[in-house]
């Protein structure tokens, strides 16, 4: 990659909104790629930030319904729940030698996305970052950090390094890790108990934290034994220990989404959390049980059995 790059953006929301204005904003090219409304409204209006640690600006892109040219990055930024229907904007004939850079919750979707693009060209991201699309085009960043970490086995390490110190360079603090399932099942590790706690209780992780201890400590423990197995971290009392930490009021994304009445990416993550589970015979019936009551039904999918 070159010092300036062209970077397509999937899914120009909260997140990819923010990454697209501070790329831009740092002079790499960037195209988003976004429905016909979102895409009029990005290149008529650029992208409007208003961020404390960033500050407040508008930055020009550039903005298609599908990407139509080789990019050196494509960071997809969409939910979950939305990624099958979204891929069809970035065919891999088209994106060719481009990294493909998954900002997504889970620990599954790397292979899927290797059997639809060159598998040594997906890496995986971590960011830590609270920032909400307010509107189309109109980011509000409400975290005092935003935080990146590239990973990605197959890829060549001048790519994740090249990718890293442009993405540093616009804000966001960004390391490249060796190791993809660990930092991946880190994130799962931390994400997993608070998104479903918060969600089943429909209570900030304040109120979760106390009125709901030991159930958070049961799912902590059992999430950090199935990411043990899988070759990721396992520290339940660090877990806690950083959910202390956290503003009271703290939500999660999935809590809000079901506010919201939005799709949950309740697969991508209990979901996923329970296969691997069964797949390494390890006992979660607690996490199993919390599952079931978010989805409203007898079953969760990938059950372990208890």
């Amino acid at each position: 990659m070159a010092n300036d790059l062209t970077v397509a953006v999937l899914g120009p929301g909260g997140v990819g909104g923010l990454l697209a204005a501070l790329l831009s904003r740092a002079g790499h090219r960037v195209i988003c790629l976004a429905g016909d409304e979102t895409a009029t409204t990005l290149r008529e209006h650029g992208v409007r930030v208003r961020s404390g640690r960033f500050g407040d600006f508008t930055a020009r892109v550039e903005a298609d319904t599908r990407l139509r040219e080789p990019v050196d990055a494509c960071l997809i930024t969409v939910k979950h729940t939305a990624l099958d229907a979204s891929l069809h904007r970035v065919p891999a004939e088209v994106l060719g030698d481009g990294l493909v850079v998954p900002f997504l919750n889970g620990v599954e979707h790397p292979a899927a996305l290797r059997a639809r693009y060159r598998p040594d060209r997906v890496a995986p991201g971590v960011i830590r970052v609270e920032s909400t699309r307010v509107a189309p085009g109109v980011v509000e960043h409400g975290s005092p950090f935003a935080e990146i970490d590239l990973t990605g086995d197959p890829v060549p390490r001048d790519r994740l390094d090249a990718l890293a110190a442009a993405l540093g360079d616009a804000g966001p603090v960004t390391a490249v890790l060796d190791d993809e399932t660990a930092a991946l099942w880190a994130k799962m590790s931390f994400l997993a108990p608070l998104a479903l706690l918060t969600t089943r209780y429909g209570l900030p992780l304040g109120d979760v934290r106390t009125a709901h201890r030991d159930e958070l400590t049961a799912v902590v423990t059992e999430t950090a034994a199935i990411s043990r197995a899988c070759g990721g971290p396992g520290d339940p009392a660090g877990a806690l220990a950083r959910y202390d930490a956290f503003p009271p009021g703290m939500k999660s994304s999935m809590q809000r989404d079901a506010e919201a009445g939005r799709p949950l990416e309740l697969d991508a993550i209990g979901g996923a959390l329970l296969r691997a589970a069964r797949r390494h015979d390890i006992p979660a019936p607690v996490t199993a049980a919390v599952v079931r009551e978010v989805t409203g039904t007898g079953e969760a999918q990938g059950e372990t059995p208890e």
